[in-house]
């Protein structure tokens, strides 16, 4: 509801203080009407959104409302998807599909999210039981199905170009947050047969690192086209997750990369900042590179080779604009005759006479620098006095 957003986050956190005070509780409860459900339901989603508001009336955001159309899908809720998904809930996505086989463990205690009494549950529905809770007014597909089978893989490309909030309409963007090569090969398969836009991350299976990436079908490199070299060993995944023995996690690396993988989703849904097509995380350094990689034209993927076609093509047949160069006219203000002060040192003396420049990293600069005691290279001409005296002289110009 609009009225609810413009009248503050504390408008909105004393109506659901009155509605909880009432007795109401999500999923109902004894006593509670429905109207007094709705009532709760209004506010909360309210109470979520208003401080996201903020960003529009700081001119950082033109229409952060406009999150509520988008529909996002989620394969993988682990370790960096399910953060993702609660992420994207907090923030009033419109609809999330949420895409997992595996169950809730109390091995994945360690990480964010999930607890200790959903132990058993599958992910996508403990995933959303949670999310719920979080954001009513979200709609939440969920689907319990591995996505590299042929039948779900079928399954799985007919949700992402029909599963929008409008039934038969795609999906805004896929996000990989899955832990293994052969699922990232699945979506990478289904994204580029559909032209569908998607962010592929993963973290390190030392926990220290991590990724995103945005790939955009016949315009960015797709996975298929330069892998990560993290999977690059040929070596069979299965006999990696032995029973008893599990890769090293940790929440903070897992919460760092969920961040930036919503961050640049935020960005990209509502066209705002800069969407990083290649960004990394290194923990050990905290260190951040960003790149960008280009399709390759010899690509293992036939759709993906497709997709370049195709983007050629569009790019060939955008006009383009012809950028013209006007020479700026010099306009001297209140000075007719064009005169111009010009320095009796050169750059070379200036910098001789200035004092030192500390070290500092690269792309900062001092303002300005403290001026050299010791040396000073303005030479002043010395006038040479004359003999006679002033009075002398006048007397002389008297008698001529």
């Amino acid at each position: 509801g609009g009225g609810g957003l413009r009248d503050g986050a504390g408008c909105a956190e004393e109506a659901v203080r009155a509605v909880l005070k009432a007795g109401a509780r999500w999923g109902g409860g004894e006593g509670c009407s429905q109207k007094c459900r709705e009532h709760f339901l209004y506010n909360i989603s309210s109470f979520l959104c208003s401080r996201l508001m903020a960003l529009k009336r700081m001119g950082i955001v033109k229409d952060y409302e406009k999150i509520r159309t988008f529909t996002v899908a989620v394969v993988g809720v682990g370790g960096v998807g399910s953060v993702t998904a609660e992420m994207l809930t907090r923030c009033g996505i419109g609809k999330l599909l949420l895409f997992d086989y595996d169950k809730v463990e109390l091995a994945n205690m360690n990480r964010l999210f999930f607890q200790p009494h959903q132990a058993g549950l599958s992910k996508v529905q403990a995933a959303e039981h949670t999310l719920r809770n979080i954001n009513p007014d979200v709609q939440f597909e969920v689907h319990n199905y591995n996505i590299t089978t042929l039948d779900n893989f079928e399954h799985f490309m007919d949700r992402i170009s029909n599963g929008a909030l409008e039934e038969g309409k795609p999906v805004d963007l896929v996000l990989s947050c899955v832990d293994n090569f052969e699922a990232r090969m699945a979506i990478n398969t289904a994204c580029n047969e559909l032209g569908q836009i998607w962010m592929e991350s993963g973290v390190s299976e030392n926990a220290v690192s991590g990724h995103i990436q945005l790939i955009i079908p016949g315009e960015t490199a797709c996975f298929a086209c330069a892998p990560p070299l993290v999977v690059a060993a040929n070596i069979d995944e299965k006999t990696l997750k032995r029973e008893g023995v599990c890769a090293a996690s940790l929440p903070t690396t897992m919460g760092v990369v969920a961040g930036i993988l919503v961050q640049n989703v935020l960005k990209y849904l509502l066209s705002f900042g800069t969407v990083s097509y290649y960004l990394g995380y290194n923990a050990m350094q905290d260190f951040f590179p960003t790149m960008s990689m280009k399709p390759n034209p010899q690509c293992s993927d036939q759709n993906c080779r497709k997709q370049q076609e195709n983007y050629k093509k569009k790019e060939a047949a955008r006009p383009k604009q012809e950028v013209v160069e006007q020479e700026e006219e010099i306009v001297h203000e209140d000075n007719d005759w064009g005169i111009e002060l010009v320095s009796e040192i050169s750059e070379d003396e200036l910098k001789a006479a200035s004092g030192p420049v500390p070290e500092l990293p690269e792309g900062i600069t001092v303002a300005y620098t403290i001026p050299n005691k010791e040396e000073n290279l303005l030479t002043e001409e010395m006038v040479a006095e004359p003999e006679e005296s002033l009075e002398e002289l006048m007397a002389k110009m008297r008698n001529m």
